[in-house]
């Protein structure tokens, strides 16, 4: 199998070194197996995202002797995402979540102070529709888990 790789900046600042490493390796892994390396912008966080970093990223890594098969932005392919993610549902490999980030933050703590790792309990899958209509009556707006396994939930 030839390789396909990608370098995924977030164009929210400047190429740093550490970014620059990453970009090189993954360009030599790539020609040296005779594959593809891609670089795809990371710019799903609007406000922070500027148009001018990413034209600096360009230029560094052009300046750096890096060329690219293909570029493209994370951002115009948020359709593409949300329909793979509607395939997730239907599969029920993606499952809704109400609790709130301190809710979260309360269950992690208590998982600790019983000398537990702070792993998700799966209370979402327990829910009801009712339930779940309840949450949103409620104000509440689902986020979606990966439901990766049938299995219990780790203690």
């Amino acid at each position: 199998m030839t390789p396909i790789v990608r370098f995924a900046p977030s164009p929210t600042g400047y190429l740093h070194l550490g970014n620059a490493r990453i970009a090189l390796l993954n360009y030599l892994f790539a020609r040296q197996g005779g594959g593809r390396f891609l670089l795809r912008f990371d710019d799903t966080d609007p406000e922070r995202s500027r148009d001018e970093y990413r034209e600096a990223i360009i230029h560094d890594l052009a300046w750096l002797g890096l060329s690219w098969d293909e570029m493209f932005r994370q951002s115009e392919r948020l359709a593409l995402y949300a329909e793979a993610a509607e395939r997730l549902k239907a599969m029920g490999r993606l499952y809704p979540c109400y609790e709130t980030e301190a809710e979260l933050r309360f269950k992690r703590e208590q998982r600790r102070r019983r000398g537990l790792p702070p792993v998700y309990d799966r209370a979402a899958l327990s829910m009801t529709e009712a339930d779940r209509r309840a949450a949103e009556a409620a104000g509440k707006r689902p986020y979606w888990r990966f439901r990766l396994s049938d299995g219990a939930a780790r203690s």
